[in-house]
């Protein structure tokens, strides 16, 4: 039996022997290995699982990141170093036994994703070769390469060893010394960074009994609906309106901002003083500035340990004073490009130039400048005296809340501004009022502990409706949540425009409720997902859903997710270990419209909301809340605006834009979905896009308000549409 097992065991370990494993995480930007790290399918997910026969590899592609582990087994005992090479970032980490839990990082080339090296150099950065290690032939040690390659160039990594004091150069470490690691599923913590739950996630609601007759009621008949008027096709896009929000929940984008002319707009009286001034680019006027695309190292079976890349010259660099003054740069005599180009003194001046600070001319307002030319000091406007700059002069400036100025209206043009601010001078006063409102009907049972969220939805003829979220503290001294839509009359028909001429007490609201404009905080939502062979971003959105539910405690919501025949995993199977979920398999090619459509039908109670939804999301903690409380039946769908994050970026390190056109993020009542005829399976049977513009035309040509909000924390997860949806 002994000798059976013993036979066995050897078997495995040939069987292993000789490789390693090679996850590929594709289409993906980014140059260091940080930037992979963020990659919502590092490491569990990859695109690709193979293995390699050596620890040397050049894919020939470009915009990737490998993951390369196995065990190492040492040829003999004794002290190693080992080194990596890579055209950009890699790391190589090493367990001092044969478990994963025991890594350290020993070698890699660069930090910042600016580093990288030619293939077989291992001493161009000190980091990339290791000190001593002691290796044991009679051990196996787990390693693990992390490498990441930009869009510049197709890439290369190699790790080599050599034995110390006895071998004179590095080796690529091969197949004899290699096997593979088999338990490639290992359980692994998500890198997405943990998000702080919404504060009226954790609290009770008041009940809808004491709001009953605090305010008197009224019908809600806002003028802006569109019931009975046909929407042009495409049209409705440009009808919908933002609603304002209290307090600043800081959806702007100010850290893409660079010519941001959507807050900050000239003004022609303006211009004289503290303009607004545009940051210029070198790229502006599209020259060549000698940024070009890398040459891959593997052009032309090269020997690439004698090759070295040729950088551009800064303007910090140190010129040669005792070189000859004729020299001419080579490739720049006679350049037409270059018509200003002279010779090493010549461009030594030019820098002298340049960097000469600017000395204010107080008479002119004009700046003038000691210029270095041939040797000689002349001075710019030699007729005007220096003065010395007065840094005492000081300004008046008041509190510019620019983005309180922003219009309700949907700027196409703008995808970086976020939400509309409501002024606190605005919703203060109004939460005052109803609080006062509410202690006339209940004395001394709620007070106010604070607002969480104000929005607004402007009707300039009838008045604005307001959803109030507050945090108020009943006589026991328990927390609760107070969410209530609320309307503000106007008191005589459409605004007049006021005398600023004269003083006028600003009235009192006129508040009253809204007679069938309620959330309901029971509803069901359905989060339908239409899929076909996107297996990582499958499995990716059943763990999404299952974080949703445990961070919320939540069990009314549920995932449809309707499966064209997916071939790359059994869907129902990968479903059967959560509750909230249904699935129906369709065949076929992928159609979204057939696919949202399908799920609509599997829901029977119609009193229950659908969010039609897309696949690539990560979601806020609130998701689930924002879309009960947006949605009222009867009366108004929501369409949460999403934001795209760029290649490269993760939910903790969001870079990307708002999706300002896009509309096919929709919760909706079955019924009223219903009653606008559905999706359109006809129209949009064999492509997708424009689907959603046509069905907001139908839902506004209906009668129903859309609720417009920018949603913090609510992102589309940059991906390749390179095969996607194939049939």
């Amino acid at each position: 039996v002994i000798a059976f097992i013993i036979l066995a065991l050897s078997f495995l370990f040939l069987q292993f022997k000789g490789r390693a494993n090679l996850h590929a995480f594709e289409d993906w930007c980014g140059t260091s290995t940080a930037a992979l790290r963020k990659n919502g399918h590092f490491p569990l997910y990859p695109h690709t699982r193979t293995t390699v026969k050596k620890l040397a590899v050049n894919p020939k592609w470009s915009n990737y990141g490998l993951r390369i582990f196995g065990y190492l087994h040492p040829h003999t005992d004794g002290e190693f170093s080992i080194a990596v090479s890579s055209e950009d970032n890699s790391e190589f980490w090493l367990s001092t036994d044969d478990s994963p839990l025991n890594v350290k990082l020993l070698a890699w080339v660069g930090k910042t994703g600016t580093e990288w090296a030619v293939p077989g150099e291992f001493d161009k950065y000190a980091s990339q070769t290791s000190g001593p290690i002691k290796l044991s032939s009679q051990r196996r040690y787990f390693f693990e390469v992390l490498y990441v390659q930009d869009d510049k160039g197709t890439g290369h990594v190699e790790v080599a060893w050599k034995l110390l004091n006895q071998d004179f150069g590095f080796t690529i470490i091969d197949s004899k010394h290699i096997s593979l690691y088999a338990s490639m599923y290992r359980k692994t913590t998500h890198h997405f960074c943990s998000l702080s739950k919404s504060l009226l996630l954790s609290m009770p609601l008041v009940s809808s009994n004491f709001l009953k007759g605090v305010l008197a009621d009224c019908s809600y008949k806002p003028s802006y609906t569109l019931k009975g008027v046909r929407v042009p096709r495409y049209q409705g896009i440009h009808m919908v309106r933002l609603s304002y929000i209290y307090p600043n929940d800081y959806t702007r984008l100010t850290h893409m901002e660079s010519d941001e002319t959507c807050i900050y707009q000239e003004h022609p009286n303006d211009k004289e003083v503290f303009p607004v001034r545009k940051r210029k680019s070198v790229f502006d006027d599209k020259k060549d500035f000698g940024f070009q695309r890398r040459r891959s190292v593997f052009d032309d079976n090269e020997d690439f340990g004698f090759r070295r890349r040729r950088s551009v010259r800064n303007d910090e660099e140190e010129f040669d004073a005792e070189a000859d003054q004729k020299e001419v740069w080579p490739g720049l005599r006679n350049n037409p490009l270059f018509p200003d180009t002279y010779s090493r003194k010549h461009l030594r001046e030019k820098e002298i130039e340049k960097n000469m600070p600017l000395q204010l001319d107080l008479k002119m307002s004009t700046p003038t400048a000691k210029v270095v030319t041939r040797g000689r000091m002349r001075k710019k406007r030699s007729e005007d005296k220096l003065q010395v700059i007065n840094w005492n002069d000081t300004f008046q400036v008041s509190y510019q809340d620019l983005q309180a100025l922003q219009s309700d209206q949907v700027n196409f043009g703008c995808n970086l501004v976020g939400n509309v601010q409501l002024s606190s001078s605005e919703a203060l006063p109004l939460v005052k009022a109803f609080m006062d409102k509410l202690e006339a009907k209940h004395p001394g049972l709620f007070r106010l502990g604070r607002v969480i969220n104000v929005v607004k939805r402007v009707d300039e003829v009838r008045g604005s409706r307001y959803l109030l979220e507050l945090e108020v503290i009943d006589s026991s001294g328990k927390l609760l949540r107070l969410s209530q839509y609320i309307y503000n009359l106007n008191r005589s028909g459409r605004r007049r425009r006021r005398d600023t001429t004269v003083k006028e007490l600003k009235p009192p609201p006129l508040l009253c409720n809204p007679m069938g404009f309620q959330w309901n905080p029971a509803a069901t939502v359905h989060i339908i997902v239409p899929v076909k062979n996107q297996a990582r971003w499958v499995q990716q959105l059943i763990t999404e859903m299952e974080r949703l539910f445990k961070e919320t405690q939540d069990t009314n919501f549920n995932l449809i997710i309707t499966d064209y025949s997916s071939s790359d995993m059994d869907v129902k199977k990968a479903l059967e270990k959560s509750s909230l979920y249904d699935y129906l398999k369709l065949s076929g090619n992928f159609e979204r419209s057939a696919g949202l459509q399908a799920g609509v039908d599997l829901v029977k109670e119609k009193h229950s909301i659908v969010f039609l939804c897309d696949l690539h999301l990560h979601f806020p903690s609130n998701i689930i809340d924002a879309i009960r409380t947006h949605c009222v039946e009867g009366y108004m769908a929501f369409a949460p605006v999403v934001m795209r994050l760029d290649c490269g970026a993760a939910p903790y390190d969001a870079r990307g834009f708002w999706e300002v056109q896009g509309f096919g993020l929709l919760g909706i009542y079955k019924s009223d979905l219903e009653a606008v005829g559905g999706m359109n399976t006809k129209e949009f049977k064999d492509t997708w896009g424009g689907e959603d513009w046509e069905l907001l035309d139908r839902i506004l040509e209906g009668g129903l308000d859309v609720e417009r909000i920018y949603l913090r924390n609510f992102y589309h997860n940059f991906h390749s549409k390179r095969g996607m949806w194939v049939t």
